[in-house]
C-alpha cells in the first residue's frame, strides 16, 4: 500500500482496500474495514467494528467507532456502518450501536458532517444529509434523506426527523419533525415547510402546492387534534407521494410525539 503514512498505527487484522489513503498519526483498530478510495487525513481514530464505504473522506481529529457514550454499555459486540462518499470533518464523532438499540449505528451515503458534529449510538442516518457545525444527535435518532440539521442544534434521543426536513440553527428538538418540515427555536416549534430545499431539489410546483395544502389542513386553525386531522385528508392529496410521506410518518408509532407550531398541540 503506497498511500499509508509511516507514522500511522494500523492493526494487522484491519481490512484496508489497496486504494485507501491513511495520513500521518492515524490509528486504525483490528475490526475496521475501509473500502476503496477512503481517505483519512492526519490524526483520525477509527476503532470498533466499523466499516466505511467507498470514497468517504475523514478529516483530522475525528473519532469514529469508539465505544458508545451509554452507561449501560457492557462491551458487547456492536457495529458502526458508514456508507459511501461521505465527508466527515474535523473533530466529528460517531459511535456504534448498543445491545438495547439493535447493536448498530448506520450512516447512509453522500452526507456532510461538519466540524464537531456527533452521531450517537443506534442512530439511523439517511442519504444526502447535512449536519452543520456542532450539530449533535442523541442516541436512537432517525434522520431521513436530505434532512439538514443547523449549526449548534441538539436532537433529543429517539426523535425521528423526516426526509427533506430543515432544523434551524441553535434549535433544541425534543419531538418528531414531519418530512419537508422546518423547525426553529430554543425548544423547537414547527415554523412551516422547507420550501427552499424543495425548490432546490426540483420538486414540481404541483407537489409543493399539495404539501402546503396538507400542512395547512394539519396545522392550521380548526378543530380536532393532529391524529384526527390526518384521517380527514382527502384522497386527491393522498395520491401525491410527498403527502403520503408526511401522513405515513404521522401514523407510525413514536415515543416522542410531534413537533408542531407553538399554537398547535398533538
Amino acid at each position: 500500500m503506497t498511500n499509508i503514512h509511516p507514522t500511522a498505527v494500523i492493526d494487522s487484522n484491519a481490512e484496508l482496500d489497496s486504494e485507501v489513503t491513511v495520513g500521518p498519526f492515524c490509528v486504525i483498530g483490528p475490526d475496521v474495514k475501509l473500502d476503496k478510495g477512503v481517505k483519512l487525513h492526519s490524526h483520525v481514530v477509527v476503532d470498533g467494528i466499523t466499516s466505511i464505504g467507498e470514497g468517504t473522506e475523514i478529516f483530522p481529529f475525528a473519532s469514529i467507532g469508539t465505544v458508545p457514550q451509554d452507561l449501560k454499555f457492557g462491551g458487547e459486540r456492536v457495529e458502526l456502518v458508514i456508507g459511501k462518499n461521505n465527508k466527515i470533518r474535523e473533530h466529528a464523532t460517531m459511535n456504534p450501536g448498543t445491545e438495547g438499540g439493535g447493536s448498530i449505528t448506520r450512516v447512509g451515503d453522500n452526507g456532510l458532517f461538519m466540524i464537531g458534529t456527533h452521531v450517537a449510538h443506534d442512530c439511523i442516518i439517511g442519504n444526502n444529509v447535512i449536519l452543520a457545525n456542532n450539530a449533535t444527535l442523541a442516541g436512537h435518532v432517525e434522520l431521513g434523506d436530505f434532512a439538514i440539521v443547523g449549526g449548534l442544534s441538539a436532537v433529543h434521543q429517539f426523535v425521528r426527523i423526516g426526509e427533506h426536513a430543515m432544523i434551524g440553527g441553535m434549535s433544541g428538538v425534543e419531538s418528531d419533525v414531519i418530512p419537508y418540515g422546518s423547525v426553529t427555536g430554543e425548544r423547537a416549534n414547527l415554523s412551516g415547510l422547507n420550501l427552499i430545499g424543495l425548490k432546490r431539489r426540483g420538486f414540481a410546483k404541483a407537489d409543493i402546492h399539495a404539501i402546503r395544502a396538507t400542512y395547512k389542513l394539519l396545522f392550521g386553525e380548526g378543530e380536532g387534534v393532529l391524529k384526527e386531522r390526518v384521517s380527514q385528508i382527502d384522497e386527491e392529496l393522498k395520491s401525491v407521494s410527498a403527502v403520503k410521506d408526511i401522513l405515513d410518518f404521522l401514523t407510525e408509532e413514536t415515543s416522542r410525539g410531534f413537533t408542531t407550531p407553538s399554537s398547535q398541540g398533538d
